[in-house]
């Protein structure tokens, strides 16, 4: 057990009463899981403030209670009051946990796209050059070669440091997590030392969260203002908020980029559907990944490596031999000479990016097919946007449904259907049930055609009035194209 006054070290305190040198058994912000001897964090989230449990906690057996109001004093009960109730659960967890994020190499990636593919190309990268390596990220976390499966971008202050305190017992070196802007604005990850933090873009996204693009800027800024004077700050430079993200931080500053003058310099010599080739460093290397935006994910990802000390040749050879991270620019080659591309692009950048990189490689005999919906209980105004994108870069568009969420998908496509223009109508085609449209998508192609299946990348499932059902991209793509080839086979 750990004592209260060492659990607080760091904490901004208002006011205390009680014992401070009381043992704490463990920590909690859920009154519902407090038992006896615990400490519990009343903690104002988006949804539920904690304060209103502070006397259900007490109920359970807490011996302590870290609050931001006013609160009475409770006998044999030691109140702590905060300046805030989430910042101090962060460095509370930490302490709690013994510090793991100063006992290895922790690199944070925040950015609206590149997060997943940065953090696993890096998680992957130090694998091959020999470390024991943590990651934390949407897909999944890993300790090693263990999978454990992962519901958020950044889980809340207890998990992670939880799991750092298992990556450090498991002897990992390095840990690379993603930083999301609502873990940052929430204090997730309040307490953690980092050693390297990125920035790769910022473009609209999450304004149902963050109400203004200025507040999401500010979210992401927040990670780079909170750095050590040690630690590296690297920033896509490219982007101009990237920039922004290096005023006023401590860090050493660097920056990264294809189009402008930058610490870490790429240029693009090949982009092809088979991947990519660079010029990174005077170095002229090829890369399974496809696209330009993966030529930032790269850059990134090998400007950490040196930032850290590997060697760059030996950094190059080992991301070569890479490939592209489960569902992003997923390229599944079909029976009939048909290319499906599997991507999370669920951003009006992200489909941008992805639909312009197949614009660059195809030859104009082909057809690109873009099957597209947009998530439900998300920010509203990227749909119209989306759908306008989609319309004009591909052939034919079918808006289908995503994780409807708690709306109804037939409201979410007529929002997304609002951006699409007159002279596109006749290219586009609305199939609610998404195994249906993907199967109309198939149907539809024909030799040489590109299928884009957009918007749910590596997810496994589809939410829909608060139930996940099982429902993978991938598997569905692969089981009609089984089922449709063997139908045609019986025919021939």
């Amino acid at each position: 057990m750990i004592l209260l006054k060492d659990i607080l070290y760091k904490v901004s305190l208002k006011s205390t009463s009680g014992d401070m040198n009381i043992p704490i058994k463990d920590v909690q912000f859920d009154s519902r899981k407090v038992s006896n001897g615990d400490l519990f964090v009343a903690v104002k989230g988006t949804q539920v403030d904690g304060h209103q449990y502070i006397q259900a906690a007490i109920e359970k057996g807490a011996v302590a209670v870290i609050c931001e109001e006013e609160h009475a004093p409770i006998n044999e009960v030691t109140i702590v009051q905060t300046e805030s109730s989430s910042k101090a659960l962060g460095i509370i967890a930490s302490n709690y946990y013994g510090n793991p994020s100063s006992k290895l190499k922790l690199v944070g990636v925040t950015g609206t796209n590149g997060k997943t593919t940065t953090v696993t190309l890096l998680y992957n990268l130090f694998l091959k050059l020999g470390y024991n390596v943590g990651l934390l990220s949407t897909i999944l976390n890993k300790i090693n070669d263990t999978e454990l499966p992962s519901t958020h971008t950044t889980g809340d202050a207890l998990q992670i440091n939880l799991l750092l305190k298992k990556m450090v017992d498991a002897n990992c070196s390095h840990c690379f997590m993603e930083a999301s802007s609502h873990a940052i604005d929430q204090n997730r990850i309040s307490g953690l030392v980092f050693d390297v933090a990125v920035f790769t873009n910022i473009t609209h996204d999450h304004l149902d969260y963050h109400h203004t693009f200025d507040e999401y800027i500010k979210a992401k800024k927040t990670l780079f203002d909170s750095l050590n004077p040690d630690s590296y700050a690297l920033v896509n430079v490219d982007d101009k908020r990237g920039t922004i993200m290096l005023q006023n931080t401590k860090a050493g500053k660097k920056t990264f980029g294809i189009k402008s003058m930058a610490d870490f310099k790429a240029r693009v010599l090949t982009n092809s559907l088979l991947g990519l080739e660079l010029d990174i460093d005077n170095y002229k290397i090829w890369f399974n990944l496809i696209g330009k935006f993966n030529a930032y994910n790269l850059l990134a990802s090998y400007g950490v490596a040196v930032l850290l000390g590997e060697n760059p040749e030996d950094v190059l050879i080992a991301l070569s031999s890479l490939n592209p991270v489960s569902g992003r620019f997923e390229r599944i080659p079909l029976k009939r000479n048909v290319i499906a591309i599997i991507d999370y692009a669920h951003t009006p950048d992200a489909l941008d990016n992805v639909l312009k990189t197949i614009e660059n490689v195809r030859t104009r005999n082909e057809q690109v097919i873009t099957v597209i919906g947009c998530g439900g209980n998300r920010d509203k105004e990227k749909r119209p946007v989306m759908a306008d994108i989609a319309c004009k870069l591909s052939d034919r568009v079918i808006f289908t449904s995503d994780n409807p969420r708690d709306e109804e998908p037939e409201v979410i496509i007529e929002e997304m259907k609002r951006g699409v223009r007159p002279s596109d109508f006749r290219k586009t085609l609305t199939i609610v049930d998404r195994k249906e449209a993907i199967k109309t998508a198939l149907a539809l192609s024909k030799n040489e055609d590109i299928i884009l299946i957009a918007g749910k990348g590596h997810e496994d499932y589809q939410e829909i009035k608060g139930v996940k059902n099982h429902f993978s991209d991938k598997e569905i793509l692969l089981e009609l194209e089984s089922l449709m080839s063997n139908e045609k086979g019986d025919q021939g």
